[in-house]
């Protein structure tokens, strides 16, 4: 529902915070422009060939990037993540804009009404509601934070328990207990939690050794997959990959042990001992031969663990 123009918040008062936000809107407009340049025709090759699916690692990648920035507290460097970032939201809109579905205009407008429904303390009741509010909250937060997020978890529940409606009319019910598993996570975090809720029906591993012989089995059919030649197969390859990975989180899962975390450990030993073989090496690392740097490997194991000079364990 669109929100009626009197309902909207007033522009905002300060000059130089008014001059910021017109400046922005042009900028944003350009970036736009520049997004429909290039998926136009003569436009870029590349970005006229990108697809939904294409582009979605990407989108994973900025996230990161941005979360990274943070973490790090670069802000020049947040600035420029943060605008690659928006560059995905742009690639997206002008893609489904030109398979007719809607256009940049339409996630803006719904990203401004969602704000002001969900933010009656601020822009009103009256607005909140014609910016599509169902819910019975008290604007009167009188400042607390508390009372806040406890509207915006109404609002927002009243406006899951809608769209559920309407897609249970167009779609039917729901009949599995996996669909309040969100797709909107990172993949090893679903993987653990359909696998929690697996378990709760029974259909699970008994026990954690159970994992170790189907590990074995899904790189067995992962190698028979990879073996072929054919890059028809490469669909092949990723579905046993992927079953590989998921039974390797579930493992994780009967351990006690979170997946997400356990690759950012791996990833963090990883790059503390590769900068070791860098640092020990006298050459560059691509003049060496496999065994000079399997030793600088193990070596590198050793200084910084006390590890047995073998790959295992990485």
């Amino acid at each position: 529902m669109d929100v009626p123009p009197e309902s909207l918040p007033a522009p905002i008062p300060a000059q130089e915070t008014a001059t910021d936000a017109a400046r922005a809107g042009v900028l944003f407009e350009q970036s736009a422009a520049i997004m429909v340049r290039l998926r136009a025709p003569g436009g870029c090759p590349w970005d006229r060939e990108q697809s939904f699916d294409s582009i979605r690692k990407y989108t994973l990648e900025e996230t990161y990037e941005v979360f990274d920035a943070i973490e790090r507290r670069d802000f020049p460097h947040l600035a420029e993540e943060l605008g690659d970032l928006l560059l995905q939201v742009l690639f997206y809109a002008e893609m489904a804009a030109n398979q007719g579905h809607f256009t940049i205009a339409e996630v803006l407008e719904q990203l401004n009404n969602k704000l002001v429904r969900r933010h009656p303390h601020v822009f009103g009741e009256e607005a909140s509601r014609a910016a599509g509010n169902r819910a019975n909250v008290d604007a009167a937060v009188e400042g607390s934070s508390a009372a806040v997020l406890r509207n915006w978890e109404e609002i927002k529940t009243a406006e899951k328990a809608l769209h559920q409606a309407g897609a249970a009319a167009a779609q039917g019910p729901s009949i599995s207990r996996l669909d309040t598993v969100q797709r909107a996570l990172p993949a090893l975090a679903e993987a653990t939690k359909l696998g929690a809720k697996a378990q709760k029906a029974g259909f699970d591993w008994p026990n954690w050794r159970d994992l170790l012989p189907k590990l074995a089995e899904e790189t067995a059919e992962l190698e028979a997959e990879a073996a072929s030649a054919d890059p028809e197969r490469k669909p092949h390859v990723e579905a046993e990959l992927g079953d590989l990975l998921f039974t390797a989180v579930n493992l994780g899962r009967h351990l006690g042990v979170d997946a997400e975390m356990a690759l950012r450990g791996c990833n963090r030993r990883f790059r503390d001992r590769f900068r070791e073989m860098e640092m020990a090496s006298e050459r560059p690392l691509e003049e060496l031969k496999p065994e000079e740097l399997e030793a600088l490997w193990a070596g590198a194991k050793k200084k910084l663990a006390g590890e047995p000079k073998t790959r295992e364990g990485l």
